[in-house]
């Protein structure tokens, strides 16, 4: 008899994301991908303002077709007694809820974290914010961008007088999977103690923590970290370094005994005992003279020569791809780390999700139209909402 499993490990979950941009939308597409009812509640006639960003896949937005796919929209004014009424029906039947709107706009509808646990004790609340509830900046809207800047993490990338933001948003993903990781610890919490959780999570501390390094060289060292472009200023040699075929060849060393391994690799087994680059914080400190080591041993071989060379060393390496070699990757055809999802202009491909056991069915859901489901959840919820006014 077959053991193979159709339902993903989060079905009979359902899902309230009152979410915009990266930060909830993510989160929420995580849990939809593991097979939670995921239904997503927009402003009527414009939605999600992702929707907006381009029109490159068949005419949605690149964003979000990669944030929502899996997801139920419904269009909603909760400004109105009506439609609140149904938001507040779908909630009493909800295990979570996601919401990212800006500072005190769920305190405005009436559904401030106090008053929605009193109502729903079983309810699993996730209160994304900036910079957290309280402080000096509570009040203010957060982008990616703010919060990389306010947190130093621009600071400490890009080259010295040239702050850089990571090209991934990397707050804004950050933030999506400590939510994630949250919900699922506060579903299993839920099954021992029948409660729910009010699980506040603020960029500003995600990205504080992501910056613990950095954080820990200011506090005990009084050492401000310094950008160096590709690498990090924590190890040396570690970066990109041209190659004789024009390409950049990205290798370095994470240890004293790798970088060993590294000097003989480049014939000059003599600099691994030289006391000026005995250890990483003694290579750190002559970063320069090191890279121009691996950058001249670099010039006089191929791309493929030295990750070759670097393979059978045991030495790190990658080659700098540009985000269309990314989409044509052996790697992930191979593994075969792609399927296809629904849009309402046909099938696209999107990429699986990366944490999955082996037998978890992943739901290959669609994007939805904006409002696509609204009058099923109107019909499905209103005779609560009817219930609730007797």
């Amino acid at each position: 008899m077959s053991t193979a499993r159709t339902h993903g490990p989060l079905a009979g979950v359902t899902v309230i994301g009152l979410e915009q941009a990266i930060a909830a939308p993510l989160c929420t597409r995580h849990l939809a991908d593991l097979g939670a009812r995921v239904i997503k509640v927009e402003q009527p006639g414009f939605g999600d303002s992702t929707r907006h960003y381009d029109t490159v896949v068949g005419g949605l937005s690149a964003h979000f077709t990669w944030l929502n796919h899996g997801k139920e929209s419904a269009a909603l004014d909760l400004r109105a007694a009506d439609d609140l009424a149904v938001l507040e029906a779908m909630l009493a039947g909800a295990d979570v809820l996601v919401s990212n709107l800006g500072p005190g706009a769920l305190d405005r509808l009436g559904l401030g974290v106090d008053e929605l646990t009193r109502r729903f004790p079983r309810l699993i609340i996730v209160d994304i914010s900036g910079y957290g509830r309280g402080g000096p900046l509570d009040h203010k809207r957060a982008y990616d961008l703010l919060i990389q800047a306010e947190a130093g993490s621009c600071s400490i990338t890009g080259t010295p007088g040239n702050p850089a933001k990571p090209g991934i948003p990397v707050a804004d993903i950050g933030t999506a999977l400590y939510s994630y990781s949250a919900i699922l610890a506060a579903l299993y919490d839920r099954e021992r103690t029948g409660h729910g959780a009010v699980v506040p999570v603020a960029m500003l501390d995600v990205v504080s923590e992501m910056m613990g390094f950095a954080l820990n060289q200011v506090l005990h060292a009084e050492t401000e970290p310094v950008p160096v472009g590709m690498g990090s200023p924590m190890i040396a040699p570690y970066g990109a370094y041209a190659t004789s075929d024009g390409r950049m060849a990205v290798l370095g060393t994470t240890s004293d005994r790798e970088w060993r391994r590294m000097t003989d690799l480049m014939g000059c087994p003599e600099l691994a005992d030289d006391p000026r680059y005995l250890h990483n914080d003694d290579r750190v400190a002559r970063r320069g003279e090191v890279d121009a080591v691996v950058e001249q041993w670099c010039a006089t071989r191929t791309l493929a020569e030295i990750q070759d060379d670097a393979d059978k060393a045991g030495i790190g390496n990658a080659r700098l791809n540009g985000v269309r070699e990314l989409a044509e990757h052996p790697q992930l055809r191979e593994r075969d780390r792609w399927r296809e999802i629904g849009t309402p202009s046909g099938p696209v491909p999107a990429l699986l999700p990366p944490g999955t056991a082996r037998d978890w069915p992943v739901v290959n859901g669609s994007v939805p139209a904006l409002g696509a489901h609204t009058e099923a959840i109107r019909a499905e919820f209103a005779p609560t909402v009817e219930a609730g006014k007797t």
